[in-house]
């Protein structure tokens, strides 16, 4: 169903990232599972197709799209039924290098922005702590400056790309004295720097395909040109990324529910059960056929608010209700697609399985349900007029 909002570069741009999961995702993405990453040379691939620099400017390499190309993209990975490869790239593409693009200098763009774009740089974002997600405030990682470099000490936890990554954007607090939100800076640290560790890898039980860490900073030192942004003005740049990052899961969510629907379809055409296919049975096809209601009206919802958000639109409501609306749908149409694939759908290596297991993370990930029904709580004013 084409959106009235996507134009035919979008098109394009589906066409192109469909057939890239056929040819290099659907063959090896089960291995890729196993190994616990996405292979490095696949994703120079994808940066070598222009899929990493969707929404930078030319000059870097990037093809400067609209948040409609976003969504776009995470649709189609969403699809792809591999979660943690989608998340590697849409981490790297919308939830990390944002911030080099929204608050970095010429300088710091110069140096890291075409490797980001080509691929040659993956990147990696450190805001959530043992004792701090939702609640960015809450971070305890600290820096203090020290001559003419700043000295990060702090723990940061659940970092997708945190195992592989060549650059990470991280956040502390700078100001000890400040409250709440204020106080905190984000900085470029790069792999290698001394006082940096990847503590450990985490185990998930969904996508496995992204590698995923526990980053331990000791005394780590920074040089004063990597602080990104203004000093002590970090909080509204996480803030600010935002918005892009529960989009893009929002509609990675989207793309998971198409695709469940879509197996569970062909899946009940061909699956015999009293002398008829399951698809033969009413109570089957009525609920498939309800929840493809839901997801095609979810979908209506990501791609009206990446358009306004593409002509400067405040969509912060939309936004939070969209990431809740969908995070809550992915993990309802998941569950009942395995129901209706019987022992098979419990199977590991079936897609079915490996998709229910990446949904639970959708509700969390880039802020809980319970906090973005917080956000739209706090802006009902208008809400429907």
């Amino acid at each position: 169903m084409q959106s009235p909002f996507l134009a035919e570069e979008h098109s394009l741009l589906r066409d192109q990232i469909g057939r890239f999961i056929r040819e290099e995702v659907e063959p090896n993405g089960e291995q890729w599972e196993r190994d616990g990453h996405v292979p490095r040379d696949v994703l120079r691939k994808m940066g070598e197709l222009g899929l990493f620099g969707l929404r930078y400017p030319v000059e870097y390499g990037g093809s400067e799209m609209d948040y409609l190309g976003t969504a776009v993209l995470a649709e189609e990975l969403g699809r792809s039924s591999f979660g943690g490869f989608a998340i590697t790239v849409l981490v790297h593409t919308d939830m990390a290098s944002p911030h080099l693009a929204n608050a970095g200098n010429d300088e710091q763009r110069q140096r890291f922005m075409p490797g980001i774009i080509s691929g040659e740089l993956i990147s990696a974002v450190g805001i959530t702590e043992p004792n701090a997600g939702s609640d960015v405030a809450g971070i305890r990682s600290r820096a203090h400056k020290d001559g003419s470099e700043w000295v990060l000490n702090g723990q940061k936890i659940y970092i997708t790309n945190g195992v592989l990554a060549d650059v990470y954007f991280i956040a502390a607090k700078t100001d000890g004295s400040a409250k709440g939100s204020r106080g905190i800076s984000i900085f470029i640290v790069e792999k290698g720097t001394p006082g940096f560790t990847v503590a450990q890898e985490l185990d998930k039980m969904g996508w496995r395909s992204s590698d995923t860490a526990e980053l331990l900073f000791e005394d780590c030192r920074i040089p004063e040109e990597n602080l990104l942004g203004e000093e002590n003005r970090g909080f509204y740049a996480v803030m600010q990324n935002f918005q892009n990052e529960r989009l893009a899961l929002g509609a990675q969510a989207v793309g998971e529910c198409q695709k469940a629907i879509e197996l569970t379809v062909q899946y009940a055409l061909d699956r015999p059960a009293f002398g008829k296919s399951l698809w033969q049975q009413p109570v089957i096809r009525n609920k498939l056929a309800m929840l493809a209601a839901k997801v095609a009206s979810a979908r209506a919802f990501v791609f009206e608010t990446a358009w306004r958000a593409s002509k400067g639109d405040d969509v912060v409501r939309e936004v939070s209700m969209l990431k809740a609306l969908c995070g809550e749908l992915v993990n309802e149409v998941t569950y009942a697609c395995q129901q209706y694939h019987g022992g098979f759908g419990y199977m590991r290596g079936t897609a079915i399985a490996r998709l229910v297991r990446a949904a639970g993370v959708l509700g969390v990930g880039g802020g809980a349900t319970e906090v973005m029904l917080e956000e739209v709580a706090k802006r009902m004013d208008g809400v429907f007029g």
